[in-house]
């Protein structure tokens, strides 16, 4: 693919929401009467779990692939996920008649496994972190000659995710805090571009969780730094930045207002509150912005939205985390 440019504007962004029309949902936010009373602040939902493929990943990958050539769709794509992004890339290589392979590590839950070879993409396991999936992709790359869509450090991606911080803007134009769920940073970069570019005066905090948050690192020391990746609740905002990150950390440096960290327990409270007071199913990494608000996280300033990323939870740990279970462990216990 053509060499990054050192940032994702609002203009990119635009013009991916031009190009993924009628490919992606637009979906709706809506207010939440129970946060408000309890935060004191009119906090608004934006629903991105209903997104065609369960999580906003669809954004990012149907812009990547709609960017490639004939000839490099004719050549199969490959990824590296934790799996929303293999199942979006699935669905969207699907759709244009291109073949995909996605590498996993054996953290990944056998739910997003079994979806991402049920829309007929080739699966492969390897090791057990991301950075290990990773090195398989890089092998596919060189030997077989397939394109590359990585999950978050790329352009396209970027900018496919940006396109809900667009509607985010269109939805709510006085919104003055979003909460977006943070791991490699293509949706935190992606929405702070498209928020800020729009009210340079909106705030935009990243969530992730307390165990193996590499971006978080990363930001810490002043640049990507590997982390251990450790089971959680929010499975999908584990794996690392990439130590050439080339976009995202950058982009999250310069455009993120903060980046706070979550406990577990924290965000089995998000998923339950989600579940029983909104009606909503959502897994772990979709609850943080609920799971921040819930435990006075936040600072406010004027109108809040939380992103609600993703629902594709395994519903056997869903069941137990409803009923009062607080980590992976207990979950496994039980």
């Amino acid at each position: 693919m053509c060499a990054q440019p050192a940032s994702v504007s609002i203009d990119d962004i635009r013009a991916a929401s031009a190009r993924i029309a009628g490919r992606v949902l637009r979906t709706p936010m809506v207010p939440s009467a129970i946060l408000q009373e309890r935060t004191g602040a009119l906090v608004h939902l934006k629903l991105e779990h209903y997104q065609t493929t369960g999580s906003f990943k669809l954004r990012g990958a149907t812009n990547a692939v709609l960017s490639l050539t004939p000839a490099q769709r004719a050549r199969g794509v490959v990824a590296a996920s934790t799996g929303n992004h293999g199942r979006a890339l699935a669905h969207a290589a699907k759709a244009e008649g291109a073949v995909a392979t996605i590498c996993m590590s054996r953290l990944v839950p056998e739910n997003k496994v079994a979806e991402i070879r049920r829309l007929g993409a080739e699966v492969r396991i390897v090791g057990s972190s991301q950075d290990e999936a990773q090195e398989e992709v890089d092998r596919l790359v060189a030997e077989k000659g397939m394109v590359m869509v990585p999950p978050f450090d790329d352009a396209a991606v970027i900018a496919g995710q940006g396109t809900l911080g667009l509607e985010i803007i269109e939805q709510l134009p006085q919104v003055a805090t979003v909460l977006v769920p943070l791991s490699g940073g293509g949706l935190a970069a992606g929405v702070a571009a498209a928020v800020k570019g729009a009210n340079p005066k909106a705030k935009v905090i990243g969530l992730t969780m307390e165990r193996g948050a590499a971006m978080k690192a990363s930001l810490d020391v002043g640049h990507p730094v590997q982390v251990e990746e450790l089971p959680s609740l929010a499975d999908s905002l584990g794996g690392g930045i990439g130590l050439d990150n080339a976009l995202t950390f950058a982009m999250c440096r310069d455009l993120l207002d903060d980046v706070l960290l979550l406990p577990e327990a924290e965000i089995a409270a998000g998923m339950r509150h989600a579940y029983a007071v909104e009606r909503e199913i959502v897994e772990g990494a979709g609850a943080v912005g609920i799971a921040a608000l819930l435990a006075g996280r936040i600072r406010f300033a004027g109108p809040v939205v939380a992103i609600l990323s993703g629902r594709n939870v395994d519903m056997t740990l869903h069941r137990r985390i409803v009923n009062g279970a607080t980590s992976v462990e207990e979950e496994v216990a039980a």
